[in-house]
């Protein structure tokens, strides 16, 4: 309910935008990590506790009093005196189950403060000025992780980026999505870091690999000698990383056959990302048959005259369109052609993911799409980027 009342409420949203710690515990707004100098001419960090005051239960209305509270030292100048001109009342009170103060301050407008990123944003000012003229580096806006307490929110902290942007109702385009994405090898790795960082629903990793030395260097992040040594499954891997962040990354230790496909039955999306391309096209056939629409993604590198050459590819079927796949996606077994060479790099596996989730934020509404292309090329020595197969052919 913390996060929600915050979201609703224009006033503490800014607050909260700007990098202010505050939570909302009982009927109290309680700002952290207020630098302030005390008696001493120590910097310390104290915390304001404003009495809200709502509209409707969901959103803030105008305080209702221009009063601010206060724990921790009463705030001094930088010479350790008082600020007086705040000075209110001092009493250690316990408001609400942790929250306590110690002070109160007051510092009047004409008219009161019409909002509480008026007041909050008034006082701080007032108290942590000292505190900077002694160490500039000090700040009342720290940026401190905010937990989300929304039990239906699929990540464990709160996605503040979004809400800064006001994205958040274009974000939601995502919600209920379920996403697969098959190898975890290099490319694979890292549609899951942009995936994670959005709200579907759950994110499904398929592979039976091992994470070992060569993965290090072409994947996302940086694995130690501890974990290198332990040689764990790739999905468990990824999974204990994102899971951070994502609450339903679900880890699947085993390569996707016949004996299992039916498992995708339940996706929104696939990304494919193997490099066995009978395996490759057993996945497609099954999800065009399932109506499920998928991303395919290709890297094929090739050593000329001292250099690297190639291509990075991404293909997408849809149950409206997928004539084109037997043409632009390999499926035999041919070292030769033009996306089967093992070169990998982190730079062009990386590219190849943000090309393919690109497509995929396309598909689902997030960026606007008039090309409606479903067949992406990427050529490195020329730095050509083509779209094919649109709409329109």
């Amino acid at each position: 309910m913390s996060q929600q009342l915050i979201n609703r409420s224009p006033d503490l949203k800014q607050l909260r935008d700007e990098g202010y710690n505050i939570v909302v515990k009982g009927g109290y707004l309680v700002v952290r990590q207020i630098p302030y100098v005390n008696s001493n001419r120590e910097i310390k960090y104290g915390i304001l506790v404003s009495k809200l005051t709502l509209s409707n239960g969901v959103q803030t209305s105008k305080p209702e009093t221009h009063v601010i509270n206060f724990e921790g030292e009463h705030p001094c100048d930088k010479e350790g005196n008082e600020i007086i001109q705040i000075k209110h009342a001092t009493s250690n009170q316990k408001l609400d189950e942790g929250v306590f103060i110690n002070h109160s301050f007051s510092n009047k407008p004409p008219n009161g403060y019409d909002n509480y990123y008026l007041q909050v944003t008034r006082y701080a000012e007032i108290i942590s000025a000292p505190a900077k003229s002694l160490d500039n580096g000090v700040t009342e806006k720290p940026f401190d992780v905010v937990i989300d307490d929304d039990a239906e929110s699929v990540f464990h902290y709160l996605d503040t980026n979004s809400s800064r942007a006001n994205i958040n109702m274009i974000n939601a385009k995502f919600k209920k999505q379920k996403i697969a994405i098959i190898g975890l090898g290099g490319t694979g790795a890292y549609i899951l870091d942009l995936v994670a960082k959005t709200c579907v629903d759950e994110i499904h990793l398929f592979d039976g690999d091992e994470f070992l030395l060569h993965n290090a260097f072409r994947s996302p992040g940086a694995a130690s000698n501890e974990i290198l040594g332990t040689k764990p499954k790739k999905v468990d891997y990824y999974a204990g990383i994102y899971g951070n962040m994502h609450k339903h990354i679900m880890p699947h230790d085993y390569y996707v056959t016949e004996h299992n496909i039916d498992e995708l039955k339940q996706m929104s999306y696939v990304f494919i990302c193997i490099d066995r391309n009978a395996a490759r096209k057993q996945v497609m056939d099954y999800l065009l048959s399932a109506k499920i629409p998928f991303f395919d993604v290709g890297l094929g590198v090739n050593t000329v005259d001292d250099t690297l050459i190639g291509t990075v590819r991404v293909t997408t079927g849809t149950e409206f369109k997928n004539e084109h796949l037997a043409a632009r996606v390999p499926f035999g077994e041919n070292d030769n052609n033009e996306y089967g060479t093992n070169i990998q790099v982190a730079d062009l596996n990386c590219l190849n993911a943000v090309m393919a989730v690109l497509k995929w934020k396309k598909i689902s509404g997030f960026y606007q799409d008039l090309e409606n292309e479903h067949h992406t090329t990427y050529s490195i020595n020329v730095a050509q980027l083509l779209n094919e197969e649109t709409s329109a052919t």
